[in-house]
């Protein structure tokens, strides 16, 4: 059983991904957003360090993909790289962050790795607005996420929801994050374990 969690930035995809290792003895993989060297310059300076932000990116998610998630039995995933993709690095590239040539460098680094990637069993899309993104971002309290543009979670937010009506690799199962807290509320935590049970079989 292979589990992604896809989620604009602070809708609780890693919060999630713990509660569903835990609850269903699932390994977890974490995105390596601490170790990207370029995120803060990226944030200050979106054009300047786009491309090197989304290569570092990509590079640890398929690193990721071939050595902990291909073989491994049961696991869950916070983020995949199909987001990277199709959501992060597609956005800059509409926004004009991203040149055409990169782009294209980018898009041809993904599509000469991705037949190699296993596709998940069960892809969860944690749908939320920008009042719970902006609410999430400030009580995670990462100082270089404190100043995000509207624009770009809105952008994001735009290019999630068409990644999840033309996905076809997997079932999906869509949490509207603005109305469940599973952080927070106990009963939410619940909720979502009893709903996701007969989904998942690890």
């Amino acid at each position: 059983m292979y589990l992604a969690i896809a989620g604009n930035i602070g809708s609780g995809k890693s919060s999630l991904t713990a509660l569903l290792a835990e609850a269903f003895g699932l390994r977890p993989v974490y995105e390596a957003v601490s170790e990207n060297p370029y995120l803060e310059d990226f944030y200050r300076e979106m054009g300047a360090y786009a491309f090197h932000s989304q290569v570092f990116f990509l590079a640890r998610r398929l690193r990721q993909h071939l050595l902990e998630v291909n073989g491994a039995r049961a696991v869950v995933q916070d983020r995949t790289v199909y987001e990277d993709a199709f959501v992060f690095a597609q956005n800059l590239y509409r926004e004009g962050h991203l040149k055409e040539r990169d782009w294209r460098t980018y898009l041809d680094l993904f599509h000469s790795v991705a037949p190699a990637l296993r596709k998940p069993d069960l892809l969860i899309y944690l749908r939320a607005d920008l009042p719970t993104l902006r609410e999430r971002i400030r009580k995670r309290g990462r100082p270089f996420e404190q100043s995000l543009p509207d624009r770009y979670l809105l952008g994001l937010n735009a290019l999630y929801e068409e990644l999840i009506a033309s996905w076809e690799l997997s079932p999906v199962y869509v949490v509207e994050a603005d109305r469940v807290d599973f952080v927070e509320r106990a009963e939410d935590r619940e909720a979502i374990i009893a709903a996701l049970r007969s989904r998942i079989r690890p």
